[in-house]
């Protein structure tokens, strides 16, 4: 199951080599580990319980979400049911700390500590996700800081894991953390708004997912937070107790935008993306680093050309 999720096999164990996701936790920490002066070898440890982590938090996060599909094809709680997706993504997580620990020097020392404070974070995001979905409160700060605890935790542990693992100061790890964090911050504004204008051939998700499962998003938070008809228009159609038909799914993403809701969004990934950049450079990284990472970080948050 874990195989098929990374696009190995099929759903029968035959390699049939697919999707495997872009693997950017992981370049980050190799990118990270370089930067500072170590070779990318010290880093693979940290590199893969970081995407094990990542992929763990997909599956559960297509479960919880019901999205039947991941990277162009069937989620895995849609082939093999929900019981065996859970339970994959809990052996992913588990193997992770496993790895890490397993890691030489001050990664495997300190690094399990930095993951477990990871993951808590992104639990407690995620959760309070899903906790704002039943409520009609919920403010555009509050759901800034979940958006930080779920993506941006594990970018920034991906970012200072590769500093620990090439020897960097507290100083200059702290640095590449807060990269992550701000950069992590970007790139969730960014899926916020693919989740709802994306188009499916290239998200690999269903059109207008987010809405149909009425998540409050950054981009659906800003527009009902606003005052004016198009949000209290917004705010009827996810109060509705039926299920939004498709013609009511486009209305909505018409009023997010038409409420100021993308335009926000877009607005403040461009200001995380100017911090990412800020912290980047304070890091001081060797050249070739330096220029993966800032050239990551506009891929990531849709700036690159």
């Amino acid at each position: 199951m874990a195989g098929y999720h990374f696009g190995w096999w099929d759903r029968h164990g035959v390699p049939a080599p697919g999707a495997s996701g872009k693997a950017l936790r992981p370049a980050l920490v190799l990118l990270a580990c370089q930067g500072v002066g170590g070779r990318a070898e010290q880093a693979l440890e940290a590199a893969t319980a970081v995407e094990l982590v990542h992929n763990m938090s997909l599956l559960h996060d297509d479960v919880i979400d019901g999205d039947a599909l991941r990277r162009h094809r069937p989620a895995v709680w849609s082939v093999f049911g929900i019981p065996a997706a859970i339970l994959t993504g809990d052996a992913m997580l588990s193997l992770a700390g496993r790895v890490l620990s397993e890691a030489p020097g001050p990664v495997g020392a300190a690094g399990p500590g930095w993951l477990d404070d990871a993951v808590q974070q992104l639990v407690e995001g995620e959760f309070a996700d899903t906790a704002a979905e039943g409520r009609h409160d919920v403010t555009l700060a509050e759901s800034t800081a979940l958006a930080e605890a779920k993506t941006g935790s594990l970018i920034a542990l991906s970012c200072a894991l590769g500093a620990l693992a090439g020897g960097a100061d507290p100083a200059r790890t702290a640095h590449l953390r807060r990269f992550g964090h701000h950069a992590g911050a970007a790139f969730q504004l960014v899926d916020d708004i693919l989740g709802i204008w994306g188009d499916p051939r290239v998200t690999g998700k269903p059109h207008l997912s987010d809405l149909r499962s009425r998540k409050k998003s950054l981009p659906v938070v800003a527009a009902l937070t606003a005052t004016g008809p198009a949000s209290e228009e917004l705010a009827r159609l996810y109060r509705s107790p039926a299920p939004l038909t498709d013609t009511q799914l486009a209305d909505a993403a018409v009023l997010v935008e038409a409420a100021g809701g993308r335009t926000w969004a877009e607005r403040e990934a461009e200001q995380r993306t100017a911090q990412a950049v800020a912290a980047l450079e304070a890091a001081d990284l060797a050249g070739p680093a330096h220029a993966g990472l800032l050239t990551l970080t506009r891929v990531i948050t849709g700036h690159a050309h």
